[in-house]
């Protein structure tokens, strides 16, 4: 790292590649240790799913993210939640598989606190959530300045989690991200919603530092257009259940880089690219409550209701809800599974 003029170190980006959003797994309804108002952590679930993803190519884990439903923890649970997927990763052999944990608070101290306790606790990066409480009053010059007091004292390198859908519709301008994009202590956001054209405001502006700055998608349906105008990779959900699935889009792109772009590839990609996008509408629709439910039913791992409230409890009409999914999802673990079998990922 290089010393940058302000006089802060400058921090490095995550290692390019995908990330998952990872669901937080609760024991499920009927369990020996089962309470209906705040079940308790399943650690070995968690790590059971941690292992499937990054033997499925996935880089890194963002733990506390939305997917994670962060804000239904207490500080001593995200403390464990880290820490005991940072020990299973390492027993693994997977000490270069960085952790980046979330934070949702609206309170700069209280945000500087979770990120030392992250830290502390295991993890490489931190992930902050806009503040959106009062959206509709915050200025693009309050923004700026309430992300670049916490990245000063953050111990932790920074990245910009930009989520509209969960902070009141808080904007944040292209124009803005150039300027938080300088701070020697940011080195990137995760992008989760669909305006392309702002993604390409930021991605390819000539104004960032883009080996310094990373963009990520929040949303593998876009994937493949936002490494076309200069993201670096996606912090996906769908790829929480089929990590090779969207490890191998991601590859292959990077791969035509090298060796050249034919049409057989931009014809390969595309499909990929199709079959991402028919997955993640079950993620657009029923985020986490989702995710868990793919899981579970795609592969016996958690449980349909393992959630808390009001999450608890899974789809609210499951099999009717389902069907109308398990025809895509069984295609899509069909994919999974040929490319597992080619050992390509991993």
């Amino acid at each position: 790292m290089a010393v940058n003029g302000s006089g802060r170190t400058q921090s490095s980006p995550p290692p390019e590649g995908i990330y998952v959003p990872v669901a937080t797994f609760f024991a499920a309804e009927g369990s020996s240790n089962y309470n209906k108002t705040s079940p308790p952590l399943d650690l070995e679930t968690q790590t059971r799913h941690s292992l499937f993803l990054v033997e499925g190519g996935i880089k890194g884990l963002v733990i506390l993210g939305s997917t994670g439903e962060a804000i239904f923890l207490k500080p001593r649970e995200r403390n464990e939640l880290i820490s005991s997927q940072r020990k299973a990763l390492d027993d693994a052999g997977y000490k270069d598989r960085p952790i980046i944990a979330g934070t949702a608070t609206q309170n700069i101290d209280e945000t500087l606190e979770m990120i030392k306790e992250s830290k502390e606790a295991g993890a490489e990066y931190a992930m902050v959530l806009s503040p959106g409480y009062f959206a509709s009053s915050t200025s693009q010059t309050g923004i700026q300045k309430w992300f670049e007091a916490v990245a000063d004292e953050a111990v932790l390198p920074v990245l910009i989690y930009h989520y509209p859908g969960v902070t009141n519709n808080l904007y944040i301008a292209p124009s803005t991200f150039e300027k938080l994009a300088a701070h020697p202590n940011i080195v990137g956001t995760k992008l989760s919603h669909g305006i392309i054209d702002d993604q390409t405001l930021i991605a390819a502006s000539p104004r960032i530092d883009h080996e310094k700055f990373y963009v990520f998608t929040g949303l593998g349906q876009n994937l493949l257009p936002v490494l076309a105008i200069g993201g670096v990779a996606a912090i996906d959900g769908l790829a929480g259940v089929f990590p090779r699935l969207v490890v191998r889009l991601f590859n292959m792109f990077n791969e035509t880089l090298s060796k050249g772009l034919t049409k057989k590839d931009i014809s390969e990609m595309r499909d990929l690219q199709f079959s991402i996008c028919e997955g993640e509408k079950l993620v657009a629709r029923w985020g986490v409550v989702g995710v868990k439910e793919a899981c579970a039913r795609v592969w016996g791992m958690g449980s349909r209701t393992g959630g808390r409230l009001p999450l608890a409890g899974g789809f609210e009409d499951g099999e009717a809800e389902w069907s109308k999914w398990s025809k895509t999802f069984d295609e899509l673990k069909n994919i999974e599974e040929k490319f597992k079998k080619e050992g390509k990922e991993g």
